[in-house]
């Protein structure tokens, strides 16, 4: 295995946003989050943080599954925090076709993947791993291809 996994970090949806808003609050140029869900009682957990980044001129990306691909009640609560996410300065992606993606990278030197709903999750449990290597940052970045879109 690689050193740089032996030194990542497992969270789970105990200790997970704990860790991630830390991490958030370090941030110095860019976050990236893909979270196919979004609920607007997640999206509380980051309103102080995000409107401090955004003071500080960072750039917030959100990449979500179009609300159309949700239920009821999961479309209307993405589609009122997307119009938030805009208005306060987020931009916010959609992605057509069961985007189902969970991760994030900050500052392209940190990145946090596994199966938590960054922006949704609830009662489920779940995993994420979190691993500080600009290397793996930026692999993932162009992996995803995000260059065409940030």
């Amino acid at each position: 295995m690689s050193p740089i996994l032996l030194n990542s970090q497992l969270h789970d949806e105990k200790t997970f946003y704990q860790m991630f808003l830390q991490d958030l609050e370090k941030c110095t140029s860019e976050v990236i989050i893909e979270s196919p869900f979004i609920t607007t009682e997640r999206v509380k957990t980051f309103d102080r943080v995000f409107n401090t980044l955004l003071k500080k001129n960072v750039k917030i990306f959100v990449i979500t599954r179009d609300p159309k691909e949700h239920g009821e009640g999961m479309e209307v609560q993405s589609e009122a925090e997307i119009r938030r996410f805009e208005t306060t300065g987020v931009q916010v992606l959609l992605c057509a076709g069961n985007h189902h993606r969970k991760l994030a990278v900050l500052d392209r030197t940190i990145l946090w993947e596994g199966s938590l709903n960054i922006l949704s999750q609830n009662h489920s449990r779940e995993i994420m791993r979190r691993i500080d290597s600009k290397e793996l940052a930026l692999q993932i970045f162009q992996f995803l291809k995000l260059g065409k879109f940030l």
